[in-house]
């Protein structure tokens, strides 16, 4: 995702929003959010200028594992993560001749590409950043690697040297720095792939559930996004059953990795939500609306068409409505974040509380609240731990 899981927001979208550091007045929003059950996770992180939230978000949500097994609080490193995916990207598209996907968006299970390859590094060990940066900023790293590939792409040559390879990391070594071989952390050395082993975690426990008719339920499919470039399966579920999932995993303890299209006028983070409003029209106006609608100015007009003063008129989703939004590219994979809690507004309704990579400077604070209707709209898919199925649907998977 481009900055969840995946697997995206759009790169002008997260730079356009990052640039606004106001803090809302929580008076002026119309909800009032209580939180019913939360789940302990990591400190929220600033994927600054980069479309990695893909990384930041999974890595969050593998933090808050070993967090609920362990206690320990830890932090991943992204930059290790990332270093590896451009590099392993880079190779599958001059492969593809350049029909694959290459750029900075990613999806959740990258994280657990990475770690079974891999391993983990602490970030403490290796940030990613060079020059003193002390946040992302991969917009020049980017361009400058997409340019390599597609030089490599538009060769002449019947054959490639292997120099291409050795030239692409050398710029990844010097924008994010190498990669450590070996290193000491908290008394004992250890080599990326020994200290991913010595977490306590098994990839092999985590699977990605996503919830679309074009594929039959309840066997697995490769997700057809973009940044999907290591071509994973996700397991296909009904909506409802995907709504249920991610309550039981919250109410059981366990955080859940978050893929989702975050392009809709209802996605108000800064304000601490996000619903699934529903277009108003002239038919929906009378008496003195009616007439004020009609001075309005167009540009005003639109905006009152999708006004939102509090909870209430939100669309209903069914599964056939949250296709057809896929299908018609109006559900994209924009955004990777983290689920870590449920909660319910001042009328009742339900909510899932929800992390995100975009520093603090809003109203709670790296926060926001999802309401139900836009979770089953706008998923494109979740990761949990295999623990956090119930287990009749973990039957049904073929699971249990």
């Amino acid at each position: 995702m481009k900055h969840l899981f995946l697997t995206l927001i759009a790169a002008s979208l997260t730079l356009g929003a990052l640039a606004d550091d106001k803090v809302v007045n929580p008076d002026s929003t119309g909800f009032k959010f209580t939180d019913v059950k939360l789940v302990k996770s990591t400190p929220v992180k600033d994927q600054n200028k980069s479309g990695t939230c893909w990384c930041y978000s999974s890595n969050t949500f593998f933090e808050n594992e070993i967090l609920r097994k362990t206690g320990k609080e830890v932090h991943l490193s992204e930059g290790f993560v990332v270093y590896h995916c451009y590099l392993d990207k880079a190779i599958k598209n001059v492969r593809m001749d350049g029909t694959s996907n290459f750029a900075e968006g990613g999806a959740g299970l990258d994280v657990a590409y990475v770690w079974e390859n891999y391993g983990m590094v602490p970030n403490e060990v290796y940030t990613g950043m060079t020059y003193g940066d002390k946040k992302f900023n991969t917009a020049e790293l980017t361009a400058m690697l997409q340019g390599m590939v597609n030089v490599v792409n538009q060769r002449k040559l019947k054959k490639l040297t292997p120099s291409w390879m050795d030239a692409f990391k050398g710029v990844l070594d010097g924008y994010m720095g190498k990669l450590p071989e070996t290193f000491t952390w908290e008394g004992k050395t250890y080599t990326p792939q020994s200290y991913a082993a010595s977490l306590p975690l098994n990839m092999n426990d985590y699977i990605s559930i996503t919830s679309f008719t074009h594929h039959p339920f309840y066997k697995p499919f490769v997700l057809e996004v973009a940044d999907n470039w290591t071509w994973e399966q996700s397991q296909n579920v009904p909506i409802n059953e995907l709504w249920e999932i991610a309550n039981y995993a919250i109410e059981k303890g366990y955080s859940i990795a978050w893929g989702a299209d975050v392009s809709e006028r209802g996605f108000q983070w800064r304000k601490g939500y996000a619903v699934l409003v529903k277009e108003k029209t002239e038919d929906d106006l009378n008496g003195t609306d009616r007439a004020r609608w009609d001075q309005l100015s167009d540009k005003d007009r639109d905006a009152q068409r999708w006004e939102i003063k509090g909870p209430g008129n939100e669309q209903t989703v069914t599964q056939e409505s949250r296709q057809l939004m896929f299908d018609n590219k109006e559900t994209t994979d924009d955004h990777g974040m983290v689920i870590v809690g449920t909660a319910v507004d001042q009328e009742g309704n339900k909510y899932f509380k929800v992390q995100n990579s975009w520093d603090t400077n809003q109203l709670y604070h790296g926060f926001f609240y999802v309401s139900e209707a836009f979770f089953k709209a706008k998923t494109m898919n979740i990761i949990v731990n295999k623990e956090a199925i119930p287990a009749a649907i973990a039957k049904k998977m073929g699971l249990k």
